[in-house]
């Protein structure tokens, strides 16, 4: 593939183009390349393409030759987009082991690693005939005022039709243009990166001459505000920096009025440039910063684990100064001119960690994650290409990115689940993607966490990884005390206010009177779980997926959290018409409002998805938490997630029960990493924080463990049972969602695709079942699941699945029945 770009092809050669499009075909069409095209095309560029009778994509060229397809005549491309690939070789190796290991579709894949700048829309336009004689045709009012807006226009979009008759629906009167022969519809590709322009302003270079700038002050003389906008441009222009529209206007306060009069006049002129819309940093490189003997220590094993193995998982405790090691090694990787991908489980949330590195790093940094806009993520992945950023800071979606020169990955709080892509497909694991990513770029890869999942431990204790600890709190920060509260025993004695246990309360009042912060953690948002009526126990439920609704007071609504769905509260119960509501379960928001009762004076913010909706408001949170504007903090799992605030000594868990109760076999694993993460949030450098743990089963093992900061013990319990059970690390697990919106087509579906699935396999599958959801967005789920000994050949499973689906598929009776794949599912 590789040598093919190298190859110069005559304009005369005919050439045939593999090509992969941005949908979730099963396979990839070949195109034909107009002869006056074939110089421009090359491997990785994108080319506009017709499929289907009026679909206009962008697709990537994966392949070329001189062989047309056997089965179909191939049509021509319409245009090649890029003068350089926008996809290199080795992401497109990277592709196919993604499409091969997680079961999907190539055009599943590029739809996830392209940014949407990079995909064009295909938008429809109507355009008017030349050759129709509207005098002989008989037109309804609205048929013609679209006929007489494209006389004038000469084409309109289907939005620009809908605005211009006022009415959302325009197909019908297009149709009937149509059929009247009066119109006609192009597909007309829109590309939708818009470079960012910013206005600069220069002087004439008429008036770099010493004498006419002197004739300057005798034509201003009159005009006060014109004159200060003048010496302001002098007094900036010393600096060597251009100077931009904006800037000129505020620092010399002229106005609009004065700085349009001196370009009309022509001693101003206004310069357009592109500039990049990411907020890039300028400092110099700053690593004058020491490690502690633990920290020298830790790095040193890590660099000997390195010459035999190419992935080391770094066992550091909370607050025991990861990031600073990850530094060093980041340094040793742009030394040796390379690249560095440096994975968070949600970079929204670590921005305290970001700022770290761009202080150390300067301007050799990109950040990309989904918070940024479309222009913004295909500037950075230019930036990427070309080689400007040496290292990317990066959510799951930057192992997509175009490295020329990877040299180590880092992949922090690797135990995170928000590696793994549950919706849409490729439903992959970026912690495992980027493990095969480094192995690709011959890199090395660290994956670090206080809390390492099963797997990963499971792996360096087989040599799989390299294994290194750091068990010291940076700084000597001593861990902090932790108290369990029995939330039964404190009810029985009549000590619980609202939510909040005695011992809860005197904690909070005690951190407040020294002027500390407090954060407090209760893993499920909204204000109540569900309404129910005490009558008759009707409790209102999603209209499209089998979940009550969670009412949300900020609202005033009913929301669904699977399908955004939402409704008005209900005052009335629509089934008996009784008015006795009651609300069950409690989220964030009703834990806010009680607080607030308890404590009136006291600032309180929530941190959860609710209240962190638009662009910048997670920013604020955590800014005015940090500046101390804010007192108590309340939130889901987002506050366990890389934050690191030097006064916060308090943190409360509400109720512990509800992470421990679900029904999944990683369920307590994940408890014991959630509440040791959250724990780890108290006390920072001379203050040593306090953990108070609300629970009705206070003696839970897994709750012991955590006080006990025992992770061993945990992973010893977990491992003992999944080898009993036979659950992962010593098996492997592939779900299978069969959906549909008919329930009783679903049942047979999902009973014949087991049928034909355990011909194939045996015993290994099992199901189908009613997953705990069991319906969706209107759709019906059953679920089987594939369990696989590690000995077993898992290329030989995902073989006779895919042939099992395609051979179900084609089967007359299941149209329409969709079937889901997630292969490690996490």
């Amino acid at each position: 593939m590789q040598e093919l770009n190298d190859i110069d092809f005559s304009e005369r050669d005919t050439l045939f183009i593999e090509v992969i499009l941005p949908l979730s075909l099963s396979k990839n069409y070949i195109y034909r390349v107009p002869f006056e095209l074939n110089e421009h095309t090359a491997i990785g560029k994108r080319v506009i393409v017709q499929f289907g009778k009026n679909k206009i994509y962008t697709a990537l060229i994966k392949s070329i030759s001189q062989t047309a397809p056997a089965l179909y005549q191939a049509k021509y491309i319409i245009d090649v987009i890029d003068e350089h690939p926008v996809v290199n070789p080795l992401q497109f190796q990277f592709w196919d082991w993604m499409t091969a290991y997680y079961l999907c579709n190539e055009g599943d894949v590029m739809s996830a690693a392209l940014p949407a700048g990079l995909k064009l829309a295909s938008e429809t336009i109507i355009i008017l005939r030349d050759d129709v004689s509207l005098e002989e045709l008989e037109l309804t009012d609205k048929e013609n005022i679209l006929v007489t807006a494209l006389e004038k226009q000469k084409r309109l979009t289907v939005d620009q039709i809908s605005k211009l008759l006022g009415q959302k629906t325009v197909f019908p009167l297009i149709r009937a243009l149509l059929d009247k022969e009066v119109v006609h519809i192009a597909e007309e590709v829109v590309e939708k990166y818009k470079p960012l322009l910013k206005s600069y302003i220069t002087l004439n270079p008429f008036y770099n001459e010493e004498g006419n700038f002197r004739q300057l002050f005798e034509v201003l003389e009159r005009a006060p505000k014109q004159l200060d906008a003048l010496l302001m441009y002098i007094k900036l222009s010393k600096s060597g920096i251009e100077i931009s529209r904006q800037q000129l206007l505020e620092d010399s306060g002229c106005g609009q009025a004065a700085l349009k009069a001196l370009m009309d006049k022509e001693i101003f002129f206004l310069q357009k440039k592109v500039v990049s819309r990411l907020n890039d940093e300028s400092d110099d490189m700053i690593l004058n910063f020491k490690l502690s003997p633990a920290q020298n220590t830790a790095l040193e094993k890590i660099e000997t684990e390195f010459q035999t193995k190419d992935v080391v998982l770094l066992h550091g405790i909370t607050a025991s100064g990861k990031t600073q090691v990850y530094i060093k090694l980041i340094e040793q990787a742009i030394e040796k001119g390379g690249q560095v991908l440096f994975l968070l489980p949600e970079i929204a949330l670590t921005t305290q960690i970001v700022e770290r590195i761009k202080r150390y790093f300067g301007d050799a940094i990109g950040v990309y994650h989904s918070k940024f806009n479309d222009n913004e993520r295909v500037e950075i992945w230019k930036s990427v290409m070309n080689g400007k950023y040496k290292i990317v800071l990066g959510a799951r979606s930057a192992v997509f990115l175009p490295f020329k020169n990877l040299k180590l990955v880092v992949v922090d709080e690797e135990h995170e689940s928000s590696y793994k892509q549950n919706e849409p497909a490729p439903r992959y694991q970026a912690r495992d993607a980027a493990v095969y990513l480094a192995h690709l770029h011959q890199s090395k890869i660290i994956l670090g966490s206080a809390t390492p999942s099963i797997e990963s431990y499971y792996n360096a204790l087989h040599q799989k990884y390299g294994l290194v600890t750091l068990n010291e709190r940076f700084g000597g920060v001593e861990l902090p005390i932790q108290e369990v509260v029995g939330i039964a025993e404190e009810t029985k004695k009549k000590k619980m206010v609202s939510y909040f246990s005695s011992v809860l309360i005197d904690d909070i009042t005690a951190t407040l009177e020294r002027k500390e912060q407090v954060i407090l953690f209760q893993n499920r948002r909204g204000y109540a779980t569900i309404l129910i009526c005490k009558t008759c126990g009707f409790a209102p439920k999603c209209v499209n997926c089998d979940v009550s609704l969670t009412f949300h007071k900020s609202s005033g609504k009913l929301h669904c959290h699977y399908c955004g769905y939402h409704e008005s509260s209900m005052n009335i119960c629509p089934a008996c018409g009784s008015v006795h509501i009651e609300q069950k379960g409690f989220g964030t928001e009703r834990i806010e409002e009680e607080l607030s009762l308890i404590f009136p004076e006291v600032k309180i913010a929530r941190l959860d998805v609710d209240s962190t909706r638009t662009k910048n408001s997670l920013q604020k949170i955590i800014g005015d938490f940090q500046e101390k504007k804010t007192d108590i903090l309340i939130g889901t799992q987002m506050v366990a997630k890389g934050l690191d605030f030097d006064n916060v000594t308090l943190i409360g868990v509400i109720n512990a029960d509800t992470l421990l109760n679900y029904p999944d076999f990683r369920a307590f694993e994940r408890s014991f990493q959630l509440l040791a993460q959250v724990a780890g949030r108290a006390g920072r450098r001379d203050k040593q924080g306090k953990v108070c743990i609300q629970a009705y089963d206070a003696d839970h093992r897994i709750i012991k463990q955590v006080v006990d900061n025992n992770y061993l013990e945990m992973f010893n319990d977990e491992i003992a049972e999944r080898r009993q059970f036979h659950y992962p690390p010593f098996t492997r697990l592939i779900f299978i969602n069969v959906k549909h919106k008919d329930s009783n087509l679903l049942n047979a579906a999902a009973a014949r695709f087991a049928t034909m699935l355990r011909a194939q396999l045996g015993t290994r599958v099992l199901g189908p079942e009613q997953p705990l959801v069991s319906r969706i967005r209107s759709y019906y789920i059953k679920q089987l699941i594939i369990k696989t000994d590690k000995s077993t050949a898992i290329h030989k499973v995902k073989a006779a699945l895919k042939q099992t689906i395609a051979d179900f598929n084609g089967e007359n009776a299941f149209k329409g029945v969709i079937i889901q794949i997630d292969v490690d599912p996490y």
